[in-house]
């Protein structure tokens, strides 16, 4: 499932106020000075029509790395294995529905797979870089934050 099948204001973080604990991927494909970035177009509000990374909720009784995985599997067909952790993205405010907790991980590449957009994604794409659509929630922020990590090695 992915971001939006999981914020209910019956779930149990939200009914008490606590953060809900989110994945995301940036997946990069290509060579690091150049690379291309997965996005998927968002099917749901908040957002609906937007370009973000691929994510969403983590499930009980999931860890997160598994999550992240599941997430970009649903929302892109991609299967992937390895995952490196970038970080952790608290800020208040960073998704409009309420308080999150990103766990976010890069995923690299060779080249660019075959992706399609499904689950609450409505399109699954890969993007230069330095030609990317306005992205939803901070994703800007952990984009640019991927490519600087991937530039240093």
């Amino acid at each position: 499932m992915g971001h939006d099948e999981h914020m209910t204001g019956t779930s149990a973080g939200a009914s008490r106020g606590a953060p809900l604990l989110t994945v995301d991927v940036v997946a990069l494909a290509g060579a690091a000075n150049r690379p291309r970035a997965l996005l998927v177009q968002r099917g749901h509000p908040p957002f609906a029509g937007s370009w973000a990374l691929p994510g969403g909720f983590v499930e009980e009784g999931e860890r997160v790395a598994q999550a992240a995985r599941r997430e970009l599997r649903e929302e892109t067909g991609l299967r992937l294995g390895d995952l490196e952790l970038l970080g952790v993205y608290d800020t208040p405010g960073r998704d409009p529905r309420g308080q999150t907790v990103s766990i976010v991980y890069i995923a690299r590449l060779d080249s660019e797979q075959p992706v399609i957009g499904a689950d609450d994604a409505s399109d699954a794409r890969w993007f230069p870089v330095d030609s990317l659509p306005d992205l939803a929630f901070d994703h800007d922020l952990i984009l640019a934050d991927a490519i600087a990590r991937v530039r240093e090695a």
